[in-house]
């Protein structure tokens, strides 16, 4: 286990320096002002979400995946379908509770929502539950991803259409944005290992190609709930700033107490209801379960050092290099976004469980090499192209419609699993550190440029575009494996067709 632990530390240095030394080094131009005190928090945070990457991670290979695998492979060869789909939804709903990147979300948009922050997190956590439900039903009557996520993307537009008829269009973004926030390290372990459950236990000769397209679909659901959600909103959604989630260690020990509370409450339902599943549907035996108690322990210390690390260093320096990026230099904004979007996907704790099952599962067909750089170029594009919208404000419609137009005609064109797995990848790489770091970001630099009013309208989308990049990147990844194989093939069929016929040995 310690050998394990070490190398999960390893991975998450190397994740989150590269982040990090960004910061520290603008930290240290004329650009940014900031103190001694500050830099010190910083680094204590850094080391701090280091250690909480590793155990997470470490975790999530001895309970998240492992639950989600015997819960997707006990209720399938039970044959009872009303008893799989049940399950899966009221899973979708619990999971999605415990997400924290959700739960950053909801704090810093809790006054926009009618019934504040708890309001957000149900409404997005039953539609997860629904959409997750709706994807185990693609597995078992085996249908094409492509299709359903046309399908479901042009009635997203529709519902964008209505909102903007109603005049509440500035709920779009927030919209979009928690589709992203949704799929993080909780979500992801689980729902990929319940994927990969269910597709094997039915089996057929596209079982790997169906494991995957869970995270795509379960995405669309909670955009598609919070734009319902703002249809029955009173006007415009007003944003308010909370400056004490933007402040240098503002009460580290409440930071601390409420990643506890927060972690605690949503491992205990998840753990409750698995221990329900076992009793009568999975029997696992003793040893697997120790394993299983032991991983939800590294997953909980390692999920409370990262949130923790989270609102008291990352949430305040990436509202601080924002605002004071935008005020002095817009130019360079753009650069530090892209620069920072490169680096800033590698410390997404689920990006290191997406890669290594896609590794496994195509038998080293698609390199875990190759998505990450795929994951790195798709990102840093995303947080450049939000720094833009921000300083010129407009719609982010200009970028979702073109973006998503591109991504469904590429599906057309890859192979179906890099379709699945792009789509997947979308929302892995909008994680938690997205959401405390780069949204942060954007919001200080909105605020500098234009005020709060303008929050909403132009800070917000940052998750979405984050969530939208990759699923262009991957494909395109896919679409280079296609050519490059057929300009191959036609090579080989060349020298055959120019070989010398005296050079040909007759056996006859």
């Amino acid at each position: 286990m310690g050998k394990a632990l070490r190398a999960k530390i390893k991975e998450a240095i190397f994740s989150v320096l590269p982040v990090a030394f960004i910061v520290l080094v603008i930290s240290f131009t004329p650009l940014i002002n900031v103190g001694t005190s500050e830099v010190v928090i910083f680094l204590f945070s850094t080391l701090a979400l280091i250690l909480g990457i590793g155990l997470f991670n470490l975790g999530a290979d001895l309970a998240m995946t492992p639950m989600g695998e015997h819960v997707g492979a006990g209720l399938t060869k039970s044959k009872r379908l009303s008893l799989l789909l049940p399950v899966c939804f009221i899973m979708g709903v619990l999971i999605t509770v415990a997400e924290p990147d959700l739960s950053v979300l909801a704090g810093q948009v809790g006054s926009v929502i009618r019934g504040g922050g708890t309001a957000l997190v149900l409404t997005v956590g039953v539609g997860t539950g629904l959409f997750l439900l709706i994807s185990i039903l693609k597995i078992v009557f085996k249908k094409d991803l492509s299709s359903l996520i046309m399908f479901f993307y042009l009635m997203l537009f529709s519902f964008c259409a209505l909102l903007i008829g109603e005049g509440k269009g500035a709920f779009m973004p927030l919209g979009f944005d928690s589709g992203g926030v949704t799929t993080g390290p909780i979500t992801v372990p689980f729902i990929m290992a319940l994927g990969v459950g269910v597709a094997a236990s039915i089996g057929g000769r596209k079982s790997k190609e169906n494991s995957f397209g869970l995270i795509a679909l379960c995405s669309v659901g909670p955009v598609l709930a919070v734009m319902i959600l703002a249809l029955t909103a009173n006007g415009a959604p007003t944003y308010t700033l909370p400056i004490e989630s933007f402040t240098f260690g503002s009460n580290i020990g409440k930071a601390i107490l409420g990643s506890c509370v927060s972690v605690g409450v949503s491992l205990g339902m998840i753990v409750i209801f698995f221990i329900i599943l076992q009793f009568t549907v999975l029997k696992l035996p003793k040893s697997r379960l120790i394993q299983i108690a032991i991983g939800i322990g590294y997953t909980f210390v390692g999920l409370v050092l990262f949130l923790s690390a989270v609102e008291i260093g990352f949430m305040p320096m990436g509202y601080k290099i924002g605002s004071e990026l935008a005020s002095s230099d817009k130019t360079v904004l753009i650069i530090f976004g892209f620069v920072l979007g490169l680096v800033v996907v590698l410390a997404e704790p689920a990006v290191h469980v997406l890669n290594k099952q896609v590794e496994e599962i195509t038998g080293g067909t698609v390199k875990k090499r190759s998505m990450i750089i795929a994951l790195s170029i798709g990102v840093g594009v995303s947080i450049c192209l939000a720094m833009i919208r921000i300083i010129y404000k407009f719609s982010i419609l200009y970028y979702l419609i073109p973006g998503y137009l591109i991504s469904l005609a590429l599906s057309l064109f890859v192979p179906k699993i890099y379709t699945a797995i792009a789509f997947d990848s979308g929302g892995v790489a909008s994680g938690p550190l997205t959401s405390s770091f780069i949204l942060p970001l954007a919001i200080g630099a909105c605020v500098a440029l234009g005020g709060e009013s303008e929050v909403m309208d132009f800070a917000f989308g940052v998750v979405a575009l984050v969530a939208m990049t990759p699923l262009i990147t991957i494909q395109a990844l896919g679409f280079k494996a296609i050519v490059s194989a057929k300009v191959r093939e036609n090579l080989s069929m060349r020298r055959i067709l120019s070989a010398d016929d005296e050079q040909i040995i007759d056996f006859t």
